[in-house]
């Protein structure tokens, strides 16, 4: 399959951060050429006229497990939105109600510019995730939620130390490679306080021993800091520090109540940070010190977390507000546009391992790709502004007119090429009324 995107102006996000009006050859799953204009032929051509041609945003944090429950847990803090309402619904999934909900979660992914997730599945049926990652062709990092111990968790969603690995490391042999390297497994202990030590030491030998990235939640609420000094004598990042569990390959969602220590330890480890500033709003956790941690050569990238605790998987949103809410502290110039649009691309990129092969727009790279449209009022008048300025201070995810991912046209013009739309919403309307029956939640 070729693809030939004509007449755009390309944010390739390269090492030199070129911004350029070229075309854009696709053969199969990458990127070939990049030039003022292209001749050859094509099976399929796109007219980018007037349009942004950016690298696909990485979402690095969600939850598709929770896509059903939008607006299910609004105005409440964090543990109490878990014990209250997130996890009796996690609990109440069955294998269709699963595969719905992420397949609504990649629609919206895919509707808004977003061409790869990280993910935390839930405790049972994760095989359904799977199945509709692959159907969607979104490139997905995720697995199965590790969950061994706790306070106030349904039996529904209790896992054992044992059959928790043993399912997770069956599904890493089933899933991890596949739809043509599109997915890849990830290791995904809940938190400290639904992991017991002894399960979070076999989750980082395993990392150590297969080279499998670790997806988890740190030091996102203070309640939940200081439940975690209880049982454990140190703060989040101290204690998974000293498991060895700090590094490149582990992804921590959150990371707003640090000390001095633990910022060093961030920054030292290049443990990859995601800063999701919606949720962390809504759940009133905080705001993470995310221009102090950049400075200390941080690895961050950005995500909406989970739909009932943002309502929302737009990552234009997040990037407007990961800017916007950092100004009045650390100063107008704390968090430019540019650097913004880096951790919804680049950044990402770093988190999933994959910094080789997308997050930017160059020869040789895999062809994750987004047009995005400016005929709108908003981005008027279209001389007026950098690029960088349109995409995250003024362009809606209404903007995106297509996404490609691996060379595939996945939406265009608000039409999905995987899924069909029907069928889903009548999925995800039987789906929730069975979830809402099963917990006992309206």
């Amino acid at each position: 399959m070729s693809l030939l995107i004509k007449n755009g102006t390309l944010v390739t996000m390269n090492c030199t951060g070129e911004v350029i009006k070229a075309d854009i050859l696709v053969q199969q799953d990458r990127i070939v050429e990049i030039a003022p204009h292209i001749d050859r032929t094509a099976q399929q051509t796109l007219d980018a006229t007037d349009m942004l041609v950016i690298p696909g945003l990485i979402q690095s944090h969600v939850h598709l497990c929770q896509a059903l429950f939008r607006g299910c847990a609004d105005d409440m803090e964090l543990l109490d939105w878990l014990k209250l309402r997130i996890w009796p619904l996690e609990g109440s999934h069955d294998a269709d109600s699963l595969y719905y909900s992420a397949l609504l979660g990649c629609a919206e992914c895919l509707r808004s510019g977003t061409t790869a997730i990280i993910d935390m599945g839930t405790v049972h049926h994760t095989e359904s995730i799977f199945h509709a990652v692959q159907r969607a062709g979104i490139r997905y990092l995720g697995g199965k939620c590790l969950m061994d111990t706790g306070n106030q968790i349904p039996a529904t969603l209790m896992d054992n130390s044992d059959n928790a690995i043993n399912e997770s490391m069956d599904l890493y042999q089933s899933w991890n490679g596949q739809s043509e390297g599109r997915i890849t497994y990830a290791l995904c202990p809940r938190f400290v306080l639904s992991c017991s030590e002894s399960l979070l030491k076999q989750i980082q030998q395993l990392s150590a021993h297969y080279q499998i990235h670790i997806h988890s939640h740190a030091s996102e609420n203070r309640e939940e800091v200081k439940a975690v000094q209880q049982i454990s004598g140190m703060r989040n990042i101290a204690y998974l520090d000293k498991l060895g569990m700090c590094s490149d390959k582990l992804i921590l969602a959150h990371c707003i109540h640090l000390d001095e220590k633990e910022k060093e330890i961030l920054c030292r480890s290049k443990t990859n940070i995601i800063h999701c500033p919606t949720a962390n709003l809504k759940l009133a956790s905080g705001i993470a010190r995310i221009p102090e941690l950049l400075a200390g050569g941080a690895s961050i990238a950005l995500g909406s977390d989970g739909p009932p605790c943002n309502n929302n998987l737009d990552l234009f949103q997040e990037m407007r507000l990961a800017s916007l809410i950092q100004k009045p502290e650390h100063g107008p110039t704390s968090m430019p546009a540019e650097s913004v649009f880096e951790l919804a691309t680049r950044g990402g990129a770093r988190a999933m391992g994959l910094e080789k092969e997308i997050g930017s727009l160059e020869r040789g790279k895999k062809a994750d790709i987004v047009l995005v449209k400016l005929g709108g009022w908003h981005t008027q008048p279209l001389d007026a502004a950098r690029v960088y300025t349109q995409l995250v201070y003024q362009a809606r995810s209404a903007d995106v007119c297509c996404t490609i991912v691996d060379g595939k046209v996945l939406m265009l013009n608000g039409h999905l090429t995987t899924i069909d739309e029907r069928e889903l919403v009548t999925g995800v309307k039987d789906s929730f009324s069975r979830l809402a029956r099963r917990s006992g939640i309206n």
